[in-house]
């Protein structure tokens, strides 16, 4: 079923207080629309698809239905059902983020009153319908920072969108916007050249020592979701009140 989210603005907030055992454990999982031209991309979402269903995990993504966003939503639910997923996708990418082969059903949610093709639930999960890409990676950021213990985000390879998602968390993190786990899944070492440059960053006191650890990095899907697990909040960072001036 696909709905529309709303523009308003809103701080991200941080975990619930709400019993932990209620909660299902969410992971945002950044990564590319494209496949890459290596096939361990593509398996590398197939294999945390199985991860987060061996450990009853839930996706949030950005709602693509092709590449590796595609290939993990596809695989999650073949696995755990269409309730396992949740898409988000900003009106003006869902022609473009979709594949043409795929069953859609037709939903009248878009702003214009124009009808937009939206994946087919029993396929690729519920997905929602939000104007654009700041309403996206916030509603992603509130639905993760709501989950049970374990929440997080992981990002496989992909392209700028990823990466710009990818380091957006972590500046929320630093500034304490939100205290979540940040992995990065280094398939081949993808994001080698990243890690290189957070040292190089901290060498050049530009990063402060303890905030390097804010990106995980883990070298398969299960090492991925247990890093989550175990993360732990740099000491370094800020403690603003965010929302509250």
């Amino acid at each position: 079923m696909a709905s529309t989210g709303s523009g308003a603005s809103a701080p991200v907030p941080q975990a619930s207080n709400g019993s932990v055992e209620q909660r299902k454990t969410k992971i945002c999982v950044y990564c590319g629309a494209s496949p890459g031209n290596k096939p361990e991309h593509m398996e590398s979402a197939r294999q945390l698809a199985k991860a987060m269903a061996a450990n009853n995990v839930g996706l949030v993504y950005g709602g693509g239905t092709v590449g590796l966003m595609g290939e993990i939503a596809r695989t999650l639910v073949s696995l755990a059902g269409p309730d396992a997923v949740h898409g988000i996708i900003p009106e003006p990418l869902v022609k473009f983020e979709r594949d043409p082969t795929f069953t859609s059903t037709t939903t009248n949610g878009s702003s214009t009153g124009e009808k937009l093709a939206i994946p087919e639930e029993s396929v690729f999960g519920r997905t929602t319908v939000v104007p654009d890409m700041h309403t996206r990676k916030r509603l992603m950021a509130q639905e993760v920072a709501a989950g049970g213990p374990g929440s997080g985000f992981i990002a496989l390879p992909g392209g700028f969108g990823t990466m710009e998602e990818l380091l957006e968390a972590a500046t929320w993190n630093q500034l304490g916007i939100q205290s979540l786990g940040i992995v990065l899944l280094n398939v081949n070492g993808f994001y080698d050249g990243l890690l290189g440059w957070i040292d190089k960053s901290v060498e050049e006191g530009f990063i402060r020592p303890a905030n390097a650890s804010i990106l995980v990095s883990a070298k398969n899907a299960d090492d991925a979701i247990e890093a989550l697990r175990n993360y732990k909040v740099s000491e370094s960072q800020y403690k603003l009140q965010w929302g509250n001036e």
